[in-house]
């Protein structure tokens, strides 16, 4: 039979984890790749007060102070205080650019309508004169005699001399 497994702590490495590793006595009836996974090691934290073993983020990690008077420091926010500048010239012609576009579309939109207006009322009055030559045509066409299958009434006013 087996014997229970017994953990071994180890010590902790220099980022507050620490590896506990699990030692089986297995029988010879055991597998040996059984035996091997229940040697695999575990990582668990160094100390509860850790935090879970979360490092903190890089935003919260202090960073070397550099010496102020220093070339390399000069020479570091020279090139932001550059870089900054480009950065905010960037960002004003951006802003013109997309005011110019504004103010070329409005233009194009004012043109727009008012094509469309002319447009309109061109297309009202080619409306009228076509109704209007419609209903003309209408009026001097008569239905031709005989047209809706009766004949011809006969004409009165006419005298033969009889």
């Amino acid at each position: 039979m087996s014997q229970p497994s017994q953990a071994k702590l180890t010590t902790s490495d220099h980022i507050g984890v620490s590896v506990i590793q699990s030692q089986t006595h297995a029988s010879s009836t055991l597998p040996a790749a059984v035996a091997v996974l229940q040697q695999v090691p575990q990582l668990v934290p160094a100390n509860s007060s850790a935090g879970g073993g979360k490092a903190p983020p890089p935003s919260k990690m202090k960073k070397p102070q550099a010496d102020k008077d220093s070339d390399e420091y000069r020479q570091r926010r020279e090139r932001n205080n550059l870089a900054v500048k480009k950065s905010r010239m960037r960002s004003k012609q951006k802003a013109m650019d997309t005011q110019q576009r504004v103010n070329e579309l409005k233009e194009e939109n004012e043109r727009l309508e008012a094509k469309i207006k002319l447009l309109s009322k061109e297309l009202s009055v080619l409306k009228d004169l076509f109704l209007e030559h419609a209903h003309n045509l209408a009026d001097n066409v008569q239905p031709p005699a005989g047209a809706d299958g009766s004949s011809p009434a006969p004409n009165n006013t006419s005298t033969n001399g009889q």
